[in-house]
């Protein structure tokens, strides 16, 4: 089953398209990154995959088929948006009763009692708390609908780095216990290179790259050699992109599959998410120009002869 799935997805505001031509799947079992530059489209696409803004083209269904926004979709689908949204003047009491009276499906029971694990208190109004208790309210209040896929949308911008070590904590043991997917959208890529199986690459309002993680490290590597020999091998190496010093150039390079020979004078190393990522951000255009990413083995010269 595939929690979200689109085809040619779209949206116009006015003349502009803030994302077009998406088509993607995301299996269940998976948390998904999505990443991608300010205003590359990712919460766009979160906003109609979730119901809160309908499609200028193309179709988007979630939970193997639902329509997005539909009643069905609505009960098997949490969202917890930017900068954690809560009624501030509302006690965290407050907030379990109002989101118990919207939602045909909430757990009262489990929400102040993970409240009170968490130590936030049920009578202190919201913006009183601490941003990490805020988005903890937030992500409980979420987790409380027993939701088949939870999409977080920048959920920790504003956390230091303990709150949104906890805050992922939380979300995994939600994964572990329940089963639940996750979307995340995050610009904190450490965070996600630890708990991210799976990649969506957004870019200028487009899907650039989408996969499992471990596919798409395994189909990229990193070549490591002379500057001045770097131009000889652009021709048969896929590059998406190349940093050159005046002694070293450091080549990301993706494969077709096929088992590619390390030149002569050179090295070849694994790439990390954060690389892989932060490559694609640099040229958008490279997923494109090379076509879907495939696994592939990378072997010295040597053992290849």
């Amino acid at each position: 089953m595939n929690v979200i799935e689109s085809t040619g997805l779209g949206k116009r505001y006015g003349s502009t398209w803030a994302l077009r031509e998406c088509t993607l799947a995301i299996p269940d079992g998976h948390v998904a990154a999505l990443v991608g530059p300010n205003g590359a489209g990712k919460t766009t696409l979160l906003n109609l995959t979730v119901g809160l803004a309908a499609q200028s083209a193309g179709i988007v269904t979630v939970l193997g088929g639902l329509p997005a926004g539909s009643p069905g979709a609505l009960d098997g689908i949490a969202f917890v948006a930017q900068d954690t949204p809560l009624y501030k003047n509302l006690s965290a009491a407050d907030m379990v009763h109002l989101t118990r009276n919207l939602n045909r499906r909430f757990d009262e029971s489990y929400a102040k009692a993970r409240l009170h694990e968490l130590g936030i208190p049920l009578e202190r109004r919201a913006g009183k708390l601490s941003g990490g208790q805020q988005a903890q309210l937030a992500l409980t209040l979420a987790l409380a609908r027993h939701p088949q896929l939870l999409v977080l949308d920048e959920p920790m911008a504003m956390l230091d780095p303990l709150a949104r070590h906890d805050f992922m904590a939380t979300v995994m043991t939600a994964i572990a216990d329940d089963g639940v997917s996750v979307v995340l959208s995050s610009h904190v890529l450490a965070e996600l290179e630890r708990v991210a199986d799976f990649l969506v690459l957004m870019s200028s309002g487009r899907v650039q790259l989408a996969g499992e993680v471990d596919d798409l490290l395994a189909s990229h590597h990193v070549l490591t050699g002379p500057a001045a020999d770097a131009g000889n091998h652009t021709r048969r190496l896929n590059i998406v992109h190349a940093r050159r010093g005046e002694a070293l150039a450091h080549l990301l390079v993706r494969t077709d599959g096929t088992t590619e020979p390390v030149p002569p004078g050179w090295e070849s190393h694994p790439v990390s998410l954060e690389e892989l990522t932060l490559a694609y951000m640099r040229d958008p255009a490279a997923a494109a120009l090379l076509g879907p990413a495939r696994p592939a083995i990378v072997q010295p010269m040597e053992m290849r002869n």
